[in-house]
């Protein structure tokens, strides 16, 4: 395992990352590597090709969707209509 020295962070990030990590119950160095952990995960690039679409069909494949849903190109989109 790597280690991380952070010098010169405001008191206020400091205190702030305390309460944070008190309210999830964790110690603040645990917290920080939580935040670290999430940041760097979200930093991760997509592979060449693989698109919103394709990221979504793999999310929900097997969730028991059996036909093609066709293209909706070509239509206008209407807003929805709520009956309160």
């Amino acid at each position: 395992m790597a280690q991380l020295l952070v010098r010169n962070l405001e008191l206020s990030v400091k205190e702030a990352l305390q309460r944070r990590a008190r309210r999830h119950g964790r110690s603040m160095e645990e917290e920080a590597r939580l935040i670290l952990r999430q940041a760097a995960e979200a930093e991760q690039v997509q592979p060449e090709g693989v698109g919103l679409g394709s990221q979504m069909a793999a999310l929900f494949a097997g969730a028991g969707l059996e036909q093609p849903i066709p293209e909706w190109q070509g239509h206008e989109a209407a807003p929805a209509a709520f009956d309160l």
